[in-house]
């Protein structure tokens, strides 16, 4: 007779349009955690300590984002009581709400966090989330991409961008990551706390998963590409393209608008979502990030060169903005594309070599 814990109910909702690498790479740690550690240092796995198993609403394959066929272990209504339900993130516009979607995980969802489940959503999930209610009053995070989407359909969630991972809620039974591969961070956060730090940390050890310690902040955009529906303020972002490193580029903005400059300042913001100056550092500072990765000027040259002749208040901005300090940017995204470069270059004479060639003598 075995002395094995009981393993720990992890319900995945796969929904229309899930993405299969979140939901399959949740399922792999969590039914790893405990299990593979063992096997890779002693060649005998132990017995896995959690129970992952996927749930959907219909019986039925479901459909993932990109066409893989997702077949669930279990509809709603007959699977077994989960202690945890994650939500993998799924395709949603961008803008768009889940009102009058989802009801019946919507309704399976709140049973689950009033029988004691804790709920765990991903990226874009956390939509989903909200449209339980559960969020009301607390604090969120979803995509950074998403964040206005999620604060203009629910007014009285609390959004974060800048924060990879969220917990919350009573009994800090509701745990939200991110973006991207952020649901790593929920994972491990799952298994510290319900099987233990220790199962937690050779899970990050097997699969070689970094903490994302800085959040999404130095991930995100900051979302200056956008043309307003304005067409005179369209205009002044047209110009300001071109001239942000002026020195006095909103005063310039404003003359071109012939608008008085409470009246600039406020349509402006109205179309774009930024004040003039808002935008302009954004402008700026997109930039800045650009030549962090791609080039080897010093810190006081880039910040010249982006318009800023204080460079104490352009290291100042870059970090309130960005998360980062402008040396921890480049190096971390500088050394990322120089790696990646360094790989596209090596790949590339053999991926050409003899398709398609011949010698002529």
């Amino acid at each position: 007779m075995s002395n094995a814990p009981p393993r720990i109910n992890v319900a995945i909702l796969a929904v229309p349009e899930v993405t299969a690498f979140a939901t399959y790479a949740m399922y792999d740690l969590f039914a790893g955690a405990g299990r593979d550690w063992a096997f890779i240092t002693t060649g005998v796995a132990a017995p896995s300590r959690m129970r992952p198993y996927i749930v959907a609403a219909q019986p039925g394959a479901v459909i993932s984002a990109n066409g893989i066929s997702i077949k669930p272990d279990y509809v709603l209504d007959d699977c077994p009581e989960p202690a945890i339900v994650c939500i993998p993130d799924f395709s949603l516009l961008p803008g768009a709400s889940c009102a009058g979607s989802f009801e019946v995980e919507i309704a399976w969802l709140r049973q689950c966090h009033a029988a004691g489940a804790t709920l765990a959503s991903v990226c874009t999930s956390t939509s989903l989330l909200a449209a339980t209610g559960l969020l009301d009053g607390l604090d969120a995070t979803i995509h950074w991409a998403y964040a206005e989407t999620l604060k203009t359909h629910h007014p009285a969630v609390r959004v974060h961008p800048n924060r990879a991972l969220v917990v919350t809620g009573v009994g800090q039974r509701i745990v939200m990551a991110g973006g991207g591969t952020s649901h790593l961070d929920l994972v491990l956060n799952l298994i510290g706390r319900f099987v233990g730090l220790k199962e937690a940390l050779e899970v990050s050890k097997a699969y070689l998963i970094n903490w994302h310690d800085a959040g999404q902040q130095p991930f995100a955009s900051l979302h200056v590409n956008q043309r307003s529906s304005d067409g005179l303020i369209a205009k002044c972002q047209e110009w300001v393209a071109e001239h942000y490193v002026d020195p006095s580029p909103v005063g310039a903005m404003t003359k071109l608008s012939g608008l008085s400059e409470r009246t600039f300042i406020r349509r402006f913001v109205k179309s774009t979502g930024l004040s003039p100056l808002e935008y302009v550092h954004a402008l700026r500072l997109e930039e800045a990030k650009q030549i962090l990765e791609t080039e080897e000027l010093s810190i006081e040259a880039i910040a010249e060169q982006v318009g800023y002749e204080d460079t104490s208040f352009f290291g100042r901005l870059f970090r309130r903005k960005v998360g980062l300090t402008p040396a921890q940017y480049r190096l971390r995204f500088g050394f990322l594309r120089r790696a990646l470069h360094g790989l596209t270059e090596q790949a590339t004479p053999s991926m050409s070599a003899g398709v398609g060639s011949s010698t002529v003598e």
